[in-house]
């Protein structure tokens, strides 16, 4: 049993893009699983990404890393200071040496906060945005307005320099 909207991140470009821009099996993405007992159903990720205020149960065996948003952050405002320095610090936590990949992205419901967590990692691959909405709106209770926003401001986005960007080129196994 899966999270809600679990997927494969790459699997799901997949439907619009071929070969993917995103290699299958390296970026997973969905809801909590405080109730789950096995990594098969996160994708067999080695390190889980947590983007909930509070921990996560730490009974899989494997790294957590937790970069929760503030309290009262609108994620979608992606133009906003406060919401760029916390996704680049998600971006960041992706982009490090230390990170074990795969990776499993989620918060709550695996739409809001992963939603646009997924879509800055995938803008900065150069995922075209039409392509970018699509995957998004994969999710139940998916907003168009919402990820729209987002991405507008996304694309005055800047991320920790090139360097950054080739890092977490990197690390998502993609050529820059």
């Amino acid at each position: 049993m899966h999270p809600v909207n679990f997927r494969d991140v790459g699997e799901a470009l997949s439907l619009w893009v071929e070969p993917p821009p995103l290699p299958v099996g390296r970026l997973f993405r969905g809801g909590g699983f405080d109730t789950l007992s096995r990594l098969e159903d996160l994708g067999h990720p080695k390190t889980i990404l947590n983007l909930r205020r509070g921990p996560d149960p730490d009974h899989l065996g494997v790294r957590v890393i937790d970069v929760p948003a503030p309290d009262g952050l609108e994620n979608y405002k992606t133009d906003r200071r406060h919401v760029s320095d916390w996704i680049r610090g998600v971006l960041s936590s992706l982009a490090a040496p230390s990170t074990q990949w795969p990776v499993y992205v989620h918060c709550r419901s695996g739409r809001d906060r992963t939603g646009v967590v997924v879509a800055a990692a995938l803008f900065a691959l150069g995922v075209p945005s039409s392509v970018i909405r699509k995957e998004y709106l994969l999710s139940d209770g998916a907003n168009s307005v919402l990820i729209a926003r987002a991405l507008e401001g996304l694309a005055s986005f800047k991320f920790t320099g090139a360097h950054g960007r080739e890092a977490l080129q990197q690390s998502l196994g993609v050529s820059g």
